[in-house]
């Protein structure tokens, strides 16, 4: 399963715009998706409510984990989208 470790660029972390950002990336991707704060338990990264419940802020590390055919190009992409600034 590939995953990737990031830190979150956003200076409001994964808040409001910048997780509804990330959810929706997220559950374009046709492989299933996790989100987890470094060394936490990892959680649906298609969830909004998921996501928010781990409330990731501005300059924590987070890991991005998927499975299946194109899980390691679905990482890459939403690691992208983590470590740039998605408050705009």
């Amino acid at each position: 399963m590939p995953e990737r470790t990031v830190t979150v660029a956003s200076k409001v972390g994964l808040h409001a715009r910048p997780a509804a950002v990330f959810v929706k990336k997220a559950s374009e991707l046709p492989v299933p998706v996790t989100l987890a704060k470094d060394g936490g338990k990892p959680v649906s990264a298609k969830s909004m409510l998921q996501v928010m419940s781990l409330d990731v802020r501005h300059g924590d590390r987070v890991v991005v984990a998927a499975e299946g055919d194109g899980a390691a190009a679905a990482v890459d992409e939403l690691a992208e989208l983590l470590e740039s600034d998605l408050d705009g």
